[in-house]
């Protein structure tokens, strides 16, 4: 067999070493070979294979389109019901009790729908002299359905009978909002604006002599005020032509007990007010 090294099929036939040289040394064979060498290995009975054609040179690789990732598909959107804009509320303005509360309990105008257990529409006599706004529901309202209840409430009821009032029977207690802000923050404009409509046309169905605002954003959202209720306490305003007393929330009260003197000059003010028939001033809204 040929030595280690030596690849067959280069030259066909059998291979034999040249005379005079190692057994395991190569014969030198150059590949520019004249007439006269072809025929002398022809003569050794060696068979040439014909001259390998020149490789042409590889073409470029044709250069592919740049691949970019398909871009990902956007997330499914998930459909919602529209809340109702503004202009769905404002027809409240012409509605009697039944079709305002019934207005009230269906209201989605904002996003309190989706976070109240219960709408608190007000409470009292259908006609009343007197009526007790508040700010906004708050955790045990949301749940009983009812303006000021809980200590608040039983502070507003003390204070109220000091007069001969009575939740029952001669007062009509409301909120600016009718559903409770989750964590009873404070009230958005947004959500003040949306329930405005139906705080207005209760009103003009109470009739009252007189209205009590109690607390900062109610006493603000009726007057379109920014001044702190320390300053606008201890005189006479007006909503819709009633006249306005404010004071402080009850709640306040519970935490601040030095200001319960100030709610009770207040409160004679407002009984005061009711009784002589003073108008309301004409600057008021």
């Amino acid at each position: 067999m040929p030595p280690r090294g030596r690849t067959q099929g280069l030259l066909p036939g059998p291979w034999r070493p040249a005379r005079g040289r190692h057994r395991d040394e190569p014969e030198a064979v150059s590949l520019d070979l004249d007439d006269r060498r072809v025929a002398m290995l022809r003569e050794m009975g060696l068979r040439l294979l014909p001259p390998i054609a020149p490789i042409a040179p590889i073409a470029p690789a044709i250069a592919l389109a740049e691949v970019r990732p398909p871009a990902p598909e956007p997330a499914p959107v998930v459909a919602r019901a529209p809340l109702a804009p503004i202009a769905d509320v404002r027809p409240a303005l012409d509605l009697d009790w039944d079709a305002l509360q019934g207005a009230v309990a269906g209201c989605r105008a904002c996003g309190l729908c989706e976070t109240r257990h219960t709408t608190v529409f007000g409470v009292g006599p259908q006609r009343a002299d007197w009526m007790v706004i508040g700010e906004a529901p708050g955790e045990n309202e949301d749940l009983q359905g009812e303006p000021f209840v809980g200590q608040a409430g039983k502070l507003l009821d003390n204070m109220l009978r000091a007069i001969g009032l009575d939740r029952r029977s001669n007062v009509y207690i409301a909120n600016v909002l009718k559903c409770r802000p989750p964590g009873n923050r404070n009230p958005e404009p947004q959500e003040v604006a949306q329930c405005e409509p139906f705080l207005r046309r209760q009103v003009e169905l109470v009739q009252p002599r007189i209205i009590l605002a109690m607390g900062r954003f109610a006493v603000q959202s009726l007057l379109q005020s920014q001044e702190p209720v320390g300053k606008l306490r201890g005189r006479v305003h007006s909503y819709q032509g009633v006249p306005l007393v404010v004071t402080y929330h009850p709640a306040y009260l519970l935490r601040n007990l030095a200001d319960k003197a100030k709610a009770w000059s207040d409160l004679c003010l407002a009984l005061e007010v009711a009784e002589r028939g003073v108008q309301a001033p004409a600057s008021g809204l």
